[in-house]
């Protein structure tokens, strides 16, 4: 399906291919994006956590796939706990949560701590990625990057 500005960013852009891609997994995707909550914490200049709400699950029904810049999160109930309920408050249904993560993203691990899924990313931007000053008129030689011209 194409989406009604996609004509217009075609024409204004170079090399955003994969966005369009982004759009459409937007588009597609059938999360529930309030079960559970879930926070996105910034922890330092390139490091991260997403901290998802999982009281109730057990490590063996929670699932994380990192795949194609896509962090995918699923829960899923095994088995009913055993007992009558005379009051359930906490719920365990099943869930999927998608987070696109853009290409300089790395995953550096997960754990639960307080009930909460922690899945700790870092921004790791290589040196051809990082900003640059071009001169104009000079050789390839006059890129300079800033954060050397700044030291």
């Amino acid at each position: 399906m194409t989406l009604p500005f996609e004509r217009n960013l075609l024409l204004n852009t170079v090399g955003f291919d994969r966005l369009l891609d982004v759009f459409s997994d937007l588009e597609n995707t059938k999360t529930d994006g309030k079960y559970p909550p879930y926070n996105i914490i910034r922890e330092a200049e390139h490091d991260y956590a997403v901290e998802i709400a999982v009281a109730g699950f057990k490590r063996d029904e929670l699932e994380i796939t990192f795949d194609n810049g896509k962090l995918t999160v699923t829960g899923s109930v095994k088995a009913q706990r055993g007992g009558q309920y005379l009051h359930r408050g906490v719920a365990t249904r099943d869930f999927t949560h998608q987070f696109r993560l853009s290409d300089t993203m790395v995953v550096k691990g997960a754990d639960i701590e307080d009930g909460m899924l922690v899945i700790r990313l870092q921004n790791v931007i290589p040196e051809e990625k990082r900003p640059r000053r071009i001169s104009i008129g000079g050789a390839s030689d006059s890129v300079v990057g800033l954060a050397s011209k700044a030291a």
